[in-house]
C-alpha cells in the first residue's frame, strides 16, 4: 500500500484490539505536522478524511488523500474490474 506521497505521508495508528477498521495520520512531509485523519465514518460506511487543522488543499494534495483512501479500501480485496468504454 502507497502512504509516501509528493507531500504527504499516511501513518497507521495503533488501532485498538476490538476494531476491525485502522485510523490513519495525514502528515505534511516537511514539517511531519499532522494536518488530517482517514478513519472509518460508520453512517457512511466508508473511509473518509477529517482535517484536525484548517489547511489550504492543492487539488493534487486532495488526489493523494482520495489515492490513498481507495488503497485501504481494497486493501486485501480485488477490486471490481470495470468494463472498458
Amino acid at each position: 500500500m502507497k502512504t509516501e506521497y509528493e507531500y504527504l505521508r499516511f501513518v497507521e495508528k495503533s488501532k485498538p484490539v476490538n476494531r476491525k477498521k485502522g485510523t490513519y495520520s495525514c502528515r505534511n512531509r516537511k514539517s511531519n505536522a499532522e494536518i488530517g485523519k482517514v478513519r472509518w465514518y460508520g453512517p457512511w460506511r466508508q473511509y473518509c478524511y477529517f482535517p484536525t487543522i484548517q489547511a489550504a488543499y492543492s487539488d493534487g494534495c486532495l488526489q493523494d488523500i482520495a489515492d490513498f483512501i481507495q488503497c485501504i479500501k481494497w486493501e486485501g480485496k480485488s477490486p471490481p474490474i470495470r468494463p472498458e468504454s
